[in-house]
This record gives C-alpha cells, structure tokens and sequence, in this order.
C-alpha cells in the first residue's frame, strides 16, 4: 500500500482535552470525518454543499490509540481509500504528530454509497471511481 497522499491538519484545542489534560476519545471520530470530507473534496466529488448530495454513509469504524494527544500538540491526519467495491468503500486514517512523525492513532472505516433521496445503497458512481483510482494509483 502506498504512502498517504492527502493529509488534514488539525488544531487541538483547550476544549478537546478530557479531565486528564489529553485529547477526548470522542475527538477521534471527529478528527477522522473532518480528514474523510475534506479527502472527499479534494478530490472534486462534493462541492461542500448539501450533506445529502455527498451519497455516502458511515458503516463501521474502528479506532486504535497509540499515544496521548495533547493541548497545542501540531497534528495531522492521513486518509486514504484501500478497497473500492461495488457500495462500499474502505478508508484509513493515521493521525500523527506533524513533528516527530510519532503515530498517535489509526483507524479504518467503511462506507457506503448511498442515495438519500431514494433512501437505498446505489453502486460507487464511476466518476467517483475514476477519481480515487487516480489519486491513490490504485489497479481498477
């Protein structure tokens, strides 16, 4: 697999931090989505505008915590798509510290393309296709 190609970075603020001074699990999850839409619209396929134009939906995700995050720690996260099948697609994250390169956290989601307006899974459309192949070299 190849090297992430797109990276999000992120600012961790006073008000993401638990009662142990170290970033909240939930933030995760948060960080990991911001990654996600903005890898997303990177690629050209939203334009940031309706939700329900996006067509995909979050169908599992899985957290591993490497290392504690802290107030004003220079973070970002990388994501990529590793398999595209005919409704879903598998991403990974690697939230790191834009320093060091020290691995905090990674993660795996799966999604799902899905028409919202006809509330039903619908096969990757093949612009979509196209454009993550592309992006990430990947073999159709």
């Amino acid at each position: 697999m190849s090297a992430y190609r797109f990276y999000q970075p992120i600012e961790i603020r006073y008000g993401d931090l638990d009662p142990q001074g170290h970033l909240n699990n939930a933030k995760y999850l948060t960080f990991m989505e911001q990654a996600r839409i903005n890898y997303i619209k990177h690629l050209g396929l939203w334009n940031g505008s309706s939700f329900l134009e996006i067509g995909i939906i979050l169908a599992e995700i899985s957290i591993l915590f490497r290392a504690p995050v802290l107030f004003g720690q220079p973070v970002h996260v990388g994501t990529r798509v590793t398999r595209l099948g005919n409704k879903s697609i598998d991403m990974e994250y690697r939230m790191e510290d834009t320093q060091t390169r020290q691995e905090l956290a990674t993660g795996t989601s799966v999604l799902v393309t899905y028409n919202y307006h006809e509330n039903q899974s619908i096969p990757i459309p093949d612009h979509w296709r196209r454009a993550i192949n592309d992006f990430e070299n990947m073999s159709s």
